[in-house]
């Protein structure tokens, strides 16, 4: 396990007091470890949702197991016709989905078939019942097919073509999705190898601090960092361990801290790591672990303590509401995923043309709150969502992304192209 000096030390430009967004995801990757796979169970697919798959699953036979018809209509050999000409066949019986046809289909001839049903060898195409003319005359049911109707192979779902037997259907590594559980029942899977959930503690600190159900005071702030870290946690599956408000008292932080790394994978601090606040917090954390305090050239969010109490990663975010939630999507949750065994990359951005003029300072990177919508065109459009302090709270409500304007950038004119970072399935 490398110290957080070794860690810094190998980073090109390392600076606490001036570092890039780009080179804390950097210090980040060195610093998480993924769980042990040895730490893997099986579970239920009602229980698999949002986990994390230990193991490449093989899938244990064909998806679909039989070429099938993709609709309903008439199924047929497609070699006995000719384009641009019309095409008579007689029908010899109906094959419905669940069993098989027993029957010869010879030329001239062709079978009504039910979505999902077993394709007969011989037989490749499958025309729609709506585009042929139906006849019955003497008990007798003929079907004609006009020119061009369908192509050799239309409407046809061959064996295998969703997933082969033998071959991987989904790897180490993917969150299960309900599609890859859907996936994973269409292989007759009942349960499946995952990595345990991920254990986070949480804490706030300081003496401004209210706790809900407190009586109001003067100079301080009910708790609201609590609560959104506790839903950003929840949403990426962890399992969280509340352990509310800590005072600006030695003895209490140590205690936190302590009964904190004995109990988690990680620990998730908000307040006490700014210049100027009370130092009771950063000197804990110096005293109990091997900490890194950063000064980050971003907008909200720039100080920040990284490093490890124990065997736990820790991560002391700001105390402003805004830039809690911030840094936690920008460097926190791709931190835990990776230690949750995930190789989900970084966070995917959007390009949005702006609707309004944006300032933006060189040599740092700003995350503003936003409002993404869709343009007539079909293209995709960004405001600016409320006021940006890093203590409003709202904005982040009343948007749905956030607009990443990079280290390098400046400012940004209406109708300029900028990164968004969705909140959806995050937030």
């Amino acid at each position: 396990m490398k110290s957080i000096e070794d860690i810094a030390a190998a980073l090109q430009g390392y600076d606490p007091q001036a570092l890039s967004v780009e080179q804390v995801g950097e210090f980040l990757a060195h610093l998480v470890e993924p769980v042990s796979p040895q730490d893997a169970r099986n579970v239920a697919l009602f229980d698999a949702l949002g986990r994390v798959l230990a193991h490449d699953v093989i899938s244990p036979i064909s998806v679909p197991p039989h070429n099938n018809s993709a609709m309903d209509g008439f199924a047929f050999d497609a070699s006995q016709r000719q384009p641009d000409q019309a095409l008579e066949l007689r029908v010899v019986g109906t094959a419905l989905a669940g069993k098989a046809w027993q029957g010869q289909v010879n030329a001239g001839e062709c079978l009504k078939i039910m979505t999902g049903a077993i394709l007969p060898d011989g037989l490749d195409t499958v025309v729609p019942q709506e585009l042929t003319q139906v006849h019955t005359v003497h008990d007798v049911t003929t079907v004609t097919l006009a020119p061009n109707t369908v192509k050799a192979g239309d409407n046809r779902r061959l064996a295998g073509e969703d997933l082969m037997q033998g071959q991987p259907a989904l790897r180490a590594g993917q969150h299960l999705t309900p599609a890859a559980l859907g996936l994973l029942a269409s292989m007759g899977l009942p349960e499946v190898c995952v990595h345990r959930r991920l254990r986070v503690a949480y804490f706030s600190t300081g003496d401004e601090i209210l706790s809900l159900g407190e009586a109001p005071r003067e100079g301080a702030v009910y708790d609201s960092n609590r609560y959104t870290v506790f839903g950003l946690l929840t949403r990426l599956g962890c399992d969280v361990i509340d352990m509310g408000v800590v005072r600006d008292d030695p003895v209490l932080l140590e205690a936190a801290f302590q009964q904190a790394a004995a109990q988690a994978d990680a620990i998730i601090t908000s307040g006490g790591v700014s210049v100027g606040e009370a130092d009771f917090t950063k000197a804990m954390m110096k005293k109990l672990g091997d900490v890194a305090f950063w000064k980050i050239a971003m907008r909200p969010g720039r100080p920040m303590a990284v490093g490890r109490i124990g065997k736990s990663v820790l991560f002391g975010l700001p105390g402003n509401p805004v830039a809690v939630m911030v840094t936690f999507l920008a460097f926190v949750r791709p931190a835990l995923q990776r230690m949750m065994g995930s190789t989900t990359s970084a966070p995917v951005f959007l390009r949005a043309k702006s609707l309004e003029a944006l300032r933006k300072k060189s040599g740092r990177t700003e995350y503003q709150r936003g409002f993404v919508s869709t343009a007539p065109d079909g293209s995709l459009q960004v405001r600016a969502a409320g006021n940006q302090g890093s203590g409003v709270l709202r904005s982040m409500v009343e948007g749905n992304g956030l607009i990443v304007l990079h280290h390098t950038q400046g400012n940004v004119a209406v109708g300029d192209e900028v990164d968004v970072m969705m909140f959806d399935g995050v937030m």
